[in-house]
Order: C-alpha cells, then structure tokens, then sequence
C-alpha cells in the first residue's frame, strides 16, 4: 500500500495498560481530534510496528479492537481505514465545538463559581514532601485485601444483588458492617432505618444544607473551619455565621439565638487540629437545647487519636435526639472510594434519602457490596491498625521538626491526626 506512518503517533513512556490497548488509546485519540486522515489507509502493522517496537501481532490484536469498537474499518487488498461513520461524528463534534465558543449567560440564583474550590496540584502526590493537607497516602492502600473483596462481589451468587435497581435503598449488608464495625467503637447504635450511605461525607453534607434550606434560618459553623461544609451550606442559599474556638473547642456561648443548625468537628476540629473537651461537649448539648437548634457532628479523624483513647462522640452522649453525626472512610481507606454515611432520627434520614434519591438514587452498589465485604472479612480493622501506626510516627517526627526548626511557631494541642495548626508571631509572613 506504501502508506507512511506519521511520526507524531508516539506510545506514551509510561502506562500502566498493555501494549495493546496503548496503541488503541494513540490511534482511538488521534482519530477524534482529526489528527490522522480519513481518506488514506492507516500504516500498515510492519510500519507501525517498527515505529513502536513492537510485534506485528500487537499491532494486528490493536486494529481489531478498534474494528470491534468502530474506529475503523478493514478493506480487502487495501488496509486499515477510519470508520466512515467516525468522520461524520468528529465533524459533528467540531461543529458544536464551534458553536460552543459563543458566550453563553449563566442565570442561576448562586453561581458555583463564587465558591473557594480546593485547588491542589495535580502531581501533588509526586513530590518528596507535599505539604498538603487533608490527603491519605494511596501507597498504604491495601491493595490485595481491596482485590479479594472485589473479586468476591463479583461473583455469580452476588451478581444479582448489585446489578439490579436499589432504587433509593442501600446495601443491607454494608449498613450492618457499618454498626456492628465502626459505629459501635463511637458508642452509637443507631436502627437500620437511622442510617444512610453517601458518597463521602461532602455529599452528606449538601444533602443536610438542601433538606433544610427550606425553614430559612442560619446556619452556624466554627471560625475557622472546614471550608467543604461552608461551600455545601452556601450552595443551600442558608445564611451563614461564624462561631469562635479557642482551646476547647467552639464556644457554646457565641452562639446565637436564631440558627436552626450547628457544623462543628469536636474529634480533630478543622483545621486548628483542637479536640473537643468532654465538658464543653456538655455545654454544647445543652445550648442545643435551650437555644433550640441541630447539632452536625463530622467526626473527622476520630480514628486518628496516637496518645490517649478517643473522646466520645457527641451522638453518644445526646439524650434528646438533636446530633446528626457525619462520618466517612476517606480518610481511613480512600477518598477515590466516595462513601460516607448520615446517622440521625428516622425522620431526618427519611427526609436525607428522597433528597439524595433526586439527586443521584443511591451510591454505586458494587462499591457497597465491596466495602461491606472488607468490614466483613476484617480487612478494615487490619488496615486501620497499620495507618495507626505508621501515621503515629509519621506525627512524632513531625512534631520533632517542628520543635527544632519552627520552635518559633506557636501549635494547637492535639492528640492526633493528620495535620498541625501553626501560628506565627505578629506579622509573621508565612
């Protein structure tokens, strides 16, 4: 045929797919941005071949996939050639490419753009030391442990329980595991019909600012606090106020009359790291009553205690039903994972599960069927014990190297964690 091969067709120098599928995703790539042409033979699987450094069987197992998924089409005595039906879509895709570059007005009542996105690095994880906060480190994932749990949940006797419609229910198992595993190590026990699986403990969030945006009144958050709950509150339309921390924790007493609901993180708060004391969780309870408001406890690294047992939770220690406890395994497992969980009075949940059902029915049931069975199988507990321990002497090194190189930066007590609040000296320029 005396095709050519263009040279700008280059394997990527690292990949975890297989030749194969690389040299699909190359040409898969090249064909919807019209880089190669559709009226001329693709390079024969010898040209290729030599130009990758491959076998002429890899590049063969290549194009027939690519049949298969109708990038292109075989010809007899002439070659490999783009999908006729290929080209009219990518000019389709043009075409409205095109048209998309006219300005659009965005009328909405609150636009998402005015929030304050976390904005990390997207190599991030590359670096010898990132200094970012809020994230695992994905090389204590238990990878083998995952595989087991997903290659079991994808057998034939589970297969019918994840493939058909939820609707808007959860996996029985995994609400199970949920508090029979972790919910009873916070002292909650909680009904099945308490409980409901999110994705991560932002989806919770959003879903308790939308369920209750509609009774108009404030809602308070500590200052400073976690900015994830101030942007899921703010897309509610709900008023927001500030409430002040010091050692203890927020101040019971700076809290005012009117606000209908309270976010606060007692276990690690967010981001000054102060565990909350036992008699200011008290006084908290008791302002909920006489000022007559909701209590949301996100029990933020409430695992991650190095020196002493962790503080009860707030919902264990509530007698009149006004905490609703926020929980996730982002921080234990995977935030890549997305699952979460609400705890609260039926009637709440009730109200948390249509609202969710609006949005999206229910979280990805593979993955629940997959979580419960690591809970199950004791996976969880094993991996919990090894990040304990080697986030605990990842915290004691950092805390000597704060004390000899940074002994000028004053630090919030902490039991534990994940992070440290440093505070510099008057105009201090960090």
């Amino acid at each position: 045929m005396g095709s050519t091969t263009p040279r700008f067709l280059k394997l990527p120098e690292a990949s975890n797919l297989s030749l194969r599928d690389q040299i699909c995703e190359v040409i898969s790539s090249a064909i919807i941005s019209k880089s190669l042409a559709h009226d001329r033979p693709l390079p024969s699987c010898r040209d290729l071949a030599n130009q990758f450094k491959v076998s002429r069987n890899t590049v063969f197992a290549a194009y027939n996939k690519l049949i298969d998924l109708d990038f292109l089409v075989s010809r007899n005595r002439s070659g490999y050639f783009i999908n006729p039906q290929m080209a009219n879509l990518t000019n389709l895709q043009n075409k409205r490419s095109a048209a998309a570059q006219d300005e659009i007005p965005c009328i909405v009542s609150f636009p998402p753009t005015e929030l304050s996105p976390v904005v990390n690095p997207l190599d991030w994880n590359s670096y010898p030391y990132p200094f970012i906060y809020n994230q695992i480190d994905p090389d204590l994932f238990p990878v083998g442990s995952w595989r087991e749990c997903t290659r079991q949940a994808l057998g034939r006797t589970k297969t019918p329980i994840w493939a058909s419609d939820s609707v808007e229910s959860d996996s029985p198992q995994l609400i199970q595991q949920l508090r029979q595993r972790l919910l009873n190590t916070r002292s909650i026990y909680a009904e099945e019909d308490e409980i409901l699986i999110t994705l991560g403990s932002q989806n919770a969030l959003f879903i308790l600012g939308t369920i209750f945006s509609k009774f108009g009144k404030p809602i308070a958050l500590e200052d400073p606090g976690f900015f994830g709950a101030r942007n899921a509150f703010r897309m509610s339309g709900s008023e927001l106020i500030g409430v002040p921390i010091d050692g203890d924790g927020i101040i019971p007493s700076e809290i005012p009359n009117k606000c209908q609901l309270l976010f606060t993180t007692p276990s690690h708060q967010f981001p000054t790291m102060v565990t909350m004391s036992q008699s200011r969780r008290k006084e908290l309870l008791k302002a909920a009553v006489e000022k007559d408001f909701l209590i949301i406890e996100d029990d933020y690294e409430a695992e991650m205690n190095y020196f002493s047992q962790s503080s009860h939770s707030m919902m264990s220690m509530d007698t009149t039903g006004r905490v609703i406890y926020v929980g996730s395994l982002s921080k234990t497992l995977s935030p890549g994972i997305r699952l979460g969980f609400i705890v609260a009075h039926r009637d709440i949940i009730r109200e948390a599960r249509i609202a969710r059902g609006v949005m999206m029915r229910h979280p990805p049931t593979i993955v629940q069927e997959i979580v419960a069975l690591f809970f199950q199988l004791g996976h969880y507990d094993a991996h919990l014990n090894n990040i304990e321990r080697r986030y605990q002497k990842r915290w004691q090194a950092m805390d000597i190297a704060l004390g000899k190189h940074l002994n000028m930066l004053k630090r919030t007590k902490s039991k534990g964690g994940t992070s440290f609040w440093l505070t510099g000296p008057e105009g201090f320029d960090a």
